[in-house]
């Protein structure tokens, strides 16, 4: 048997040594390479907490066709006529009401914009109208709707969506012109003619009965007290010339009903003074008030919420749960009136 060469055997050992090396150098990688995208990939984090955005408000065609420059604090937001009413709507009545009267709400908003608009508002260049209920109109937006709403909201939103969308460019026209469409939360069973409340009369904002559930209503009759300093002080403050001297029980006399009921003038120290500016002087809930000394305090007591001209919200949703449908309701509230789809 021949014996290997020296040099075979010096082959085989380079040989098996080279095979060594390649398996050390190998290793680590047959291990890591299953396993290199769980250690090094780049995967983006999730965020478990994060919702999805809220859907775009689906409006009507005439509605969606009217942009609109909506004054937001020092903001102006750009949006359609159908989303800002939304969320007018969401602001200016609950939710919970009947169907019918939130239409009747959506359809009393829209006009009252299109009046603002047409009579050139109080923004000048900058906006079309303003979120701020003092001015304009109140405004709510989606998110903090929801956060509102709670477990209703995605229930309200849609049914709030839906009376605006279901009376799309609806308008409440006299004369073939938008109205000044104001409204108020709740009437002392009778709603006040505009020239009772403000400087000039119109001939759609009258006196008319409303169906207020009182029993229903939070807060419809109200109390305030205030001691003889705390009245003195408001009362100066809004009638500097009324001579309020002597007892407090003195300060206010010959109160006047007006046609609803409400005070439509009273006696404050010599100054005859609208109900209405009695109401905002000492920050009761309408003008239709009583007043009484008890226990060393000029007591009064409220009915209503409101200035109380045109609609009433609580009326609207009491003649929508007998059975009346928005147009009635906008037919009843405001003297005179159409309700049809607007172009203009």
């Amino acid at each position: 048997m021949r014996r290997p060469s020296r040099r075979s055997q010096i082959h085989q050992s380079i040989a098996v040594s080279a095979l060594l090396l390649a398996a050390l150098f190998l290793l680590p990688l047959l291990v890591v390479v299953p396993f290199r995208s769980a250690l090094f990939g780049r995967e983006e984090p999730v965020d478990e907490t994060e919702e999805p955005p809220p859907a775009p408000v689906v409006v009507g065609g005439l509605d969606a066709s009217r942009p609109l420059r909506v004054l937001e604090g020092e903001t102006v937001l750009e949006m359609d006529l159908g989303t800002y009413l939304v969320g007018v709507v969401r602001a200016e009545m609950p939710a919970s009401f009947e169907l019918e009267a939130l239409k009747a709400q959506a359809v009393a908003a829209r006009t009252y914009t299109l009046y603002k608009l047409q009579s050139g508002g109080n923004h000048g260049e900058d906006a079309d109208i303003c979120t701020d209920h003092t001015c304009c109109q109140a405004y709510l937006n989606e998110e903090a709707a929801r956060t509102n709403w709670g477990e209703q909201a995605a229930a309200y939103e849609a049914k709030v969506e839906g009376a605006v969308r279901e009376t799309d460019g609806e308008t409440i026209l006299y004369g073939g012109v938008p109205i000044l469409a104001v409204f108020h939360s709740s009437s002392p069973g009778l709603t006040r003619a505009a020239g009772e409340v403000w400087v000039n009369d119109l001939p759609y904002l009258q006196a008319v009965a409303s169906p207020e559930a009182g029993e229903r209503i939070p807060n419809y009759y109200s109390r305030i007290a205030f001691t003889a300093e705390e009245l003195k002080a408001k009362l100066q403050a809004a009638f500097p010339e009324a001579e309020l001297s002597g007892g407090m029980e003195n300060w206010l006399k010959n109160p006047a009903a007006d046609s609803a009921g409400s005070v439509g003038t009273v006696s404050v120290g010599g100054v005859t003074a609208k109900g209405t500016q009695v109401r905002t002087a000492l920050g009761l809930r309408s003008a239709c008030f009583t007043w009484e000394v008890q226990e060393g305090k000029m007591v009064f007591f409220v009915t209503g919420y409101g200035h109380g001209v045109g609609l009433s919200q609580y009326g609207a949703s009491a003649m929508a749960a007998a059975g009346a449908d928005y147009r009635e309701i906008l037919t009843h509230y405001y003297t005179g009136v159409t309700v049809e789809a607007y172009r203009g």
